[in-house]
């Protein structure tokens, strides 16, 4: 059993598997859904994990947390995945303090997508922090970091044309079929699964290639009839998944199911037809693109459509990178003071009670005032005071003065003891001057 691991930034892992050393298929295995989620939650406590969130997407799967080791976290992830914690580590990266939270701003600005600057990677990161913190997993830090993250992303692609043009999966799913489909007006497509991907790419089909022919089918029927009447189509039960796919000709899927819905039987003597792919692990059997009237696509085959688009975001990246560390700066001060308050904490309680002691009241005898005690808050460590002298005794005022002072060698330093002796000294020394 593993003890609670302090959320110190060097403690902080990042351990995943994506596209650039695994395909689809092992990805699959990897992928977690909201009940597998909730699941690893409930028994990250016996792993000694008190703070993750967990982001898995078609291109990757990754934890995030504190741990004393990451295998803490890897060996957690797999708990309840199909896949093994050897095949896990086999293909797996990670890194630790300021290399992990990089890792997360560059994944968040899109950096890290198949499709460079994909900017759907951000809602996935919030809703994977969301889940998280519903269960208590999310404490300050994380928080912390994940709303830098945004602000980060959002001032990328304000100021950059990182995210420009219209690139995506669900995009180049609408490409694809722009460019093999010869008369797509008289071709009847069914769309499985309206989830985020999916409602993106019926907005794509319609807005890109003037689709009307065009019906939804959902688990949740309601949600397929709400997109349905915004876009003026035609949905239907997941009972007539059937004798859809038999009379459709373009098929895609986007279901974010455990196990295929579409199978290599369904399409058998079905008639000629484009089946996309756009789910992770695989919602289609893979048998049924071995079918001579089939013609199966998976995200991994979309995700290398290049075209100017990505050649301009490219071009963006460094200027993505300056923004990201000129965050990641702010951050890791944070985190450091984070880490050093209660040092300064206790030293400036010191300071009070040695401003309090025989010495200062002897002091106070030869003619100097001594004020009534100034109650101490955590709110006070690094309190400025401009308008200080009008408030303060010279005495609270060099309080203040020397726990900034000790802030900043501890954050250069990284020193809590020698800083500690010096506020000491510091204080005794203003107080004789």
């Amino acid at each position: 059993m593993f003890h609670q691991t302090e959320s110190n930034l060097s403690n902080f892992y990042i351990a995943g598997i994506n596209y650039k050393k695994t395909d689809a298929s092992i990805r699959g295995r990897f992928a977690v859904n909201n009940d597998q989620y909730a699941s690893i939650l409930q028994v990250a406590p016996q792993f000694g994990i008190s703070e993750c969130f967990i982001l898995s997407t078609c291109n990757r799967t990754e934890i995030y947390g504190f741990a004393d080791d990451v295998n803490q976290l890897i060996k957690l992830l797999c708990t309840q995945t199909s896949g093994s914690y050897e095949t896990f580590i086999s293909l797996n990266y990670f890194c630790k303090g300021k290399a992990a939270i990089q890792h997360l701003y560059e994944v968040g600005a899109g950096l890290g997508s198949q499709i460079l600057g994909d900017y759907e990677i951000i809602g996935q990161i919030k809703q994977a922090v969301k889940i998280s913190k519903k269960f208590g997993f999310v404490g300050t830090f994380t928080e912390r970091l994940v709303n830098c993250v945004l602000q980060s992303t959002k001032e990328i692609k304000n100021q950059t044309a990182l995210s420009g043009g219209t690139v995506s999966v669900s995009f180049a799913a609408v490409q694809y079929i722009k460019k093999n489909i010869i008369d797509i007006a008289s071709k009847k497509i069914l769309l499985l699964g309206v989830g985020k991907i999916g409602r993106n790419t019926c907005k794509n089909l319609v807005d890109y290639l003037g689709a009307t022919n065009l019906t939804l089918i959902n688990r949740s029927e309601e949600k397929a009839a709400e997109l349905a009447s915004e876009l003026s189509l035609q949905y239907a039960s997941m009972s007539e998944v059937p004798t859809f796919i038999t009379n459709s000709d373009i098929i895609l899927v986007a279901t974010n199911a455990t196990e295929p819905v579409i199978l290599a039987s369904h399409l058998n003597g079905a008639g000629k037809k484009l089946i996309i792919d756009l789910s992770i692990p695989y919602n289609v059997e893979p048998a049924a693109g071995l079918l001579n009237n089939v013609t199966l696509v998976n995200v991994d085959e979309l995700s290398k459509l290049k075209d100017e688009t990505l050649q301009k975001r490219e071009a963006e990246v460094p200027r993505a990178k300056e923004i990201i560390a000129e965050h990641m700066r702010e951050f890791v001060e944070w985190s450091e003071l984070r880490r050093n308050a209660p040092v300064l904490r206790a030293v400036k309680q010191k300071l009070f009670d040695m401003h309090n002691c025989q010495i200062f009241l002897t002091a106070a005898q030869s003619g100097l005032s001594h004020p009534a005690p100034v109650p101490f808050t955590e709110n006070t460590i690094l309190n400025t005071a401009d308008d200080a002298s009008s408030k303060m005794t010279i005495n609270q005022f060099a309080i203040h003065r020397v726990i900034k002072n000790m802030a900043v060698k501890m954050r250069k330093q990284h020193q809590p003891g020698c800083s500690y002796i010096e506020a000491i000294n510091d204080f005794i020394t203003t107080h004789r001057n």
